[in-house]
């Protein structure tokens, strides 16, 4: 589902675009690893959308570990629900106003349209119920932090926050009928579901 969700946020920003400063048969944003930003010619003049962290959205977590049909019960373990820490970032070599403006016009994207949901958008993938997404801000210490880790010199970027990501495998691992008759000492009692 992570794959599948930058997918579908770079296809929408790309959209924008288009229509904000004309369409480009070739994407302005692509999926990379902003780390190989300066070696890779492909990253080149592009922007650049890298996964920078994955955490548990631990609030949203189901407690339950059954389903419950007409007839049965089964047992699974609750969706994971996962916050991605997405960066946004433009390596243009010659022309920094460039970098800034399509900076600038992300921004402008997510503050308009920050829920996308199967309802919205029907080109997003079935599984996805829902993203939401974020600014998340980093103060200049963090900031520092992150692009020493990255490994790379400082691009015009920003850092999104998103949210509701469901990683759901679906497998029950035990079930069973329901129990619709108690008997206590020979006398049965129906119960109602």
């Amino acid at each position: 589902m992570i794959n599948e969700s930058l997918k579908f946020l770079s296809e929408e920003v790309n959209k924008f675009l288009s229509l904000k400063l004309g369409v480009n048969t070739d994407p302005r944003f692509v999926l990379g690893n902003i780390a190989k930003a300066g070696d890779n010619d492909k990253l080149l003049n592009k922007g650049i959308i890298s996964l920078i962290n994955i955490e548990e959205d631990r609030i949203a977590k189901q407690q339950e570990n059954f389903v419950r049909t007409e007839s049965s019960l089964e047992y699974k373990k609750p969706p994971l629900y996962l916050n991605l820490y997405v960066l946004f970032a433009v390596n243009h070599e010659t022309t920094y106003s460039e970098s800034l403006i399509w900076i600038s016009y992300v921004i402008q994207m997510f503050q308009n349209q920050n829920v996308f949901t199967p309802l919205s958008h029907p080109n997003i993938d079935s599984r996805i119920q829902k993203l939401l997404v974020d600014l998340f801000t980093l103060n200049f210490e963090q900031t520092n932090h992150l692009w020493s880790t990255l490994g790379g010199k400082y691009l015009p970027s920003v850092l999104f926050k998103i949210r509701q990501i469901t990683i759901n495998e679906d497998a029950a691992y035990a079930g069973g009928a329901l129990i619709t008759e108690i008997d206590i000492n020979g006398v049965s009692k129906q119960m109602q579901l």
